[in-house]
């Protein structure tokens, strides 16, 4: 097995620091990697959203509802299915509020961030699945910053490797695993998900320019390539995680990510054969710029005076004044 000091000019070494102070503050690289990311993902997701005929910005409204939500469940699940983290003997259970340690699954982010979604869409009157298209490539990207995070925090590396890119974990480490010399390179899962991510993300582009992929296909097809990849990397992971059949759930969690992107596809093209009218639901739409909204509205009551009559005298006519 070849270590760090043999490998000292392509191995890569992990960040001496994961955080610094700011006052009375800790400001956490893993949590500014995770903001930087949500930055990026509304960014997009309003460029492209507004290039469809949205509202300027009304993905704030809907993001108001999605990231928190997507959060606390990322949260959650990640509890969930890593629970020798938070309970029994030993395990301290206030950690499980500790989010800036790390622990944010990013299926439950999915779940969380789509039920915000939908509350959001309901709420502006945007499609669903139209927000779900526009948000797709900026998702992608916004993950692929969150595992920068990862790398900050030492955590989530692979099995140990020979190759020259191997990273560099500390042997004090509690995930180093016992019986490996100190130095032992592993594989940077984080970096191999990082370019499998910023690829997906030029995929999606053209994808969605070559094939109009339209009511929610281009979000069924991020979930296909996400979870392809993460079918790949979590294979190789060696951090604890709950087994299931022999496999470990974040797999499950990828393959019925697979199954459910082929079922949109399908599902939503043989439903929806042509184009989106509009990224708003019928009756929602906004007013073109520079229309004025019309006031014929079943409560509405016209209370103006009529006009007075005209009296023609030869080829005269006026308007009697009114008294």
């Amino acid at each position: 097995m070849i270590t760090a000091s043999q490998n000292v000019l392509t191995s890569i070494p992990s960040p001496g620091i994961s955080s610094f102070p700011v006052g009375p503050f800790t400001i956490h690289f893993y949590a500014l990697c995770i903001i930087a990311g949500i930055i990026v993902a509304v960014l997009l997701t309003n460029y492209r959203l507004t290039k469809r005929g949205a509202e300027n910005w009304i993905v704030i409204d809907i993001a108001l509802l999605a990231v928190p939500l997507a959060i606390i469940v990322a949260r959650i699940y990640h509890v969930v299915t890593h629970p020798g983290f938070y309970f029994g003997e030993g395990a301290d259970i206030w950690a499980i509020f500790r989010i800036w340690e790390g622990g944010i699954a990013i299926y439950g982010a999915l779940i969380g961030g789509a039920v915000g979604a939908w509350l959001g869409c309901r709420w502006t009157g945007i499609r669903f699945w139209s927000f779900a298209d526009a948000l797709a490539p900026g998702l992608i990207i916004a993950q692929a910053m969150g595992r920068l995070g990862n790398w900050f925090n030492h955590e989530l590396f692979g099995l140990p490797t020979d190759l020259p890119w191997g990273l560099e974990i500390e042997s004090t480490n509690p995930a180093f695993p016992p019986g490996l010399a100190p130095g032992t390179l592993f594989h940077p899962t984080f970096l191999y998900e990082m370019i499998w991510n910023l690829l997906g993300a030029a995929v999606l582009l053209w994808a969605g320019r070559r094939f109009v992929l339209q009511w929610g296909r281009l979000f069924g097809l991020y979930l296909i390539w996400y979870s392809a990849g993460r079918i790949v990397w979590e294979s190789i992971r060696i951090d604890p995680s709950e087994i299931f059949l022999g496999i470990r759930t974040n797999v499950w969690a990828a393959i019925f990510g697979v199954l459910i992107g082929l079922a949109i596809m399908i599902v939503q093209k043989r439903r929806h054969p042509g184009r989106e009218p509009s990224p708003y639901v019928p009756g929602r739409e906004r007013a073109a710029k520079g229309t004025v909204q019309s006031q014929d509205t079943p409560d509405f009551v016209d209370v103006s005076e009529p006009p007075a009559p005209e009296v023609t005298a030869g080829s005269a006519t006026s308007t009697p004044r009114p008294q």
